[in-house]
C-alpha cells in the first residue's frame, strides 16, 4: 500500500525548527489530527510535535528539526502519512491517485483516452484526458460530465458535452 502525499514544505518559519507546508490534501485541518503520530518526509519518519492552519498554508514543527538551518533542509521534501491514517472517503469521492490512469471512455463505449491530471479550480476538480493521438483536453468534473467511475474496472464513464473537445491544453 503507497502512502498518501499531504503536503509539500516550502519554507523554514522562524528560528525554532519550524517550517510552511503547501497542504495537498483537500483538508489542511487534518495536519493537527496527527500531532503526536508519524509522519513520512522525504522518506524518512518523524514525530510531529505542532500543526497549525495560518490562511491557506500549515505550520509544523518536528520533534526532531530544533532550528532554523535543519528546517531549511527539508525545503521542497513531500510529506506522506500511510493510507490506514488518511481520511475516510464519502460516497462518490475517489483519492486522485485512484483516479489518474483510469481509462475514459464515452456512455456509448468510445475510447477517448486515459485521465491523466485532476485540477483543481476552486469551484469544482477538472479532469484532463490524454488521447492517444498525444493531445488533452479538459473536463469539469460535474455530474453531467462523469456518469461513473469504475476504480475496480479501470475505467470512467463520460457523457462529452458539446465542445467540450475544444477544451484543449
Amino acid at each position: 500500500m503507497a502512502d498518501f502525499q499531504i503536503g509539500i514544505i516550502t519554507k523554514a518559519q522562524g528560528i525554532r525548527g519550524e517550517f510552511r507546508v503547501l497542504p495537498t490534501t483537500d483538508d489542511p485541518a487534518r495536519f493537527e489530527l496527527l500531532i503526536g503520530g508519524e509522519i513520512n518526509i522525504g522518506g524518512a519518519a518523524y514525530k510531529l510535535a505542532n500543526a497549525r492552519l495560518q490562511k491557506n498554508i500549515v505550520i509544523l514543527k518536528l520533534v526532531e528539526v530544533n532550528d532554523r538551518n535543519a528546517a531549511e533542509k527539508l525545503i521542497g521534501a513531500e510529506i506522506f502519512v500511510p493510507q490506514e491514517k488518511a481520511l475516510p472517503l464519502d460516497d462518490g469521492e475517489y483519492y486522485i491517485r485512484d483516479l489518474v490512469g483510469l481509462q475514459a471512455e464515452t456512455e456509448s463505449g468510445e475510447d477517448i483516452g486515459v485521465l491523466s491530471r485532476v485540477l483543481h479550480t476552486g469551484a469544482n476538480d477538472v479532469y484532463v484526458i490524454e488521447t492517444s493521438e498525444g493531445e488533452s483536453f479538459m473536463l469539469p468534473a460535474i455530474k453531467d460530465v462523469i456518469v461513473d467511475v469504475d476504480i475496480k474496472g479501470g475505467k470512467i464513464i463520460l457523457r462529452l458535452l458539446d465542445g467540450i473537445r475544444e477544451l484543449k491544453i
